[in-house]
């Protein structure tokens, strides 16, 4: 009797504890990974009791929604998710603690056309230059894919440069309303809007391979919990997942 009064009291001082710890966390993540979190964050709240107060923005750029101009304006945050250069900016620039950072995924990037159009041969670096220098009008993003395919992979199919940097919005939702013939951005943010055909990921020795990672700022609120988070995001266990919505896993 002594024992199981003795098993109850330590079952309800653990429940007694757990509850004291549920924390409620404020994460900003950008396009990239917001599929893939989107999939994992639920399974983590309730792994952990923890509830997760989510808002999404770019990862540099001049729209208010972008992270760091969040954060420039005060806004709070327990976790960041971005691409990792980005996050680099921020822990050099003291934002971020330098020691939180973990590496979560790589982005690949991917065409798409509008849904009912004939999906075109990519494959090559020739076929990629045929499909964008015929296009009428071509999407890519206001992040680091658009930057890229702004300044380098133009130059490097040996084409000038063409098309409009959407900002805020996916790329794919203005192909879907037939605004652009063709989208590239990164394949993860690709996916998930209806009205399109996805293509595939342009060739790889013209591919940008966008390292997504997430950290936690100096003033985050609850840095534990943090930390938690950003363990299992990264885990072994959270990859089919993160796999599922275009993603690929770090290699390590």
């Amino acid at each position: 009797m002594q024992s199981l009064f003795k098993t109850l009291t330590a079952l309800t001082l653990g429940a007694l504890a757990l509850t004291a710890q549920a924390e409620e966390l404020n994460v900003m993540t950008s396009g990239g990974f917001t599929a893939a979190y989107k999939l994992l964050g639920p399974h983590y709240a309730k792994q952990s009791g923890d509830s997760l107060d989510t808002v999404l923005g770019p990862s540099m750029g001049k729209a208010p929604e972008a992270i760091p101009n969040r954060l420039a304006r005060g806004e709070h945050a327990d976790v960041v998710i971005m691409v990792g250069y980005a996050l680099d900016e921020l822990i050099k620039q003291g934002k971020v603690d330098k020691a939180s950072r973990v590496e979560l995924a790589d982005s690949r990037i991917g065409l798409v056309v509008k849904e009912g159009a004939a999906k075109p041969a990519i494959g090559t670096d020739a076929e990629l230059k045929a499909v964008l220098s015929k296009a009428r009008s071509i999407a890519y993003s206001d992040s680091a894919s658009g930057v890229y395919v702004e300044k380098e992979l133009f130059k490097k199919l040996g084409m000038p440069a063409k098309g409009d940097m959407i900002e805020r919005i996916p790329v794919a939702s203005v192909v879907a309303k037939g605004d652009y013939e063709v989208g590239l951005q990164q394949v993860a943010e690709l996916l998930p809007v209806p009205g399109v055909t996805y293509v595939g990921k342009i060739p790889e020795d013209v591919q940008s391979v966008t390292r997504f990672a997430a950290g936690i700022p100096v003033n985050a609120e609850h840095p534990q919990a943090a930390k938690a988070l950003l363990k299992y995001l990264a885990s072994p266990e959270a990859q089919p997942l993160v796999q599922s919505t275009g993603l690929d896993s770090v290699s390590r």
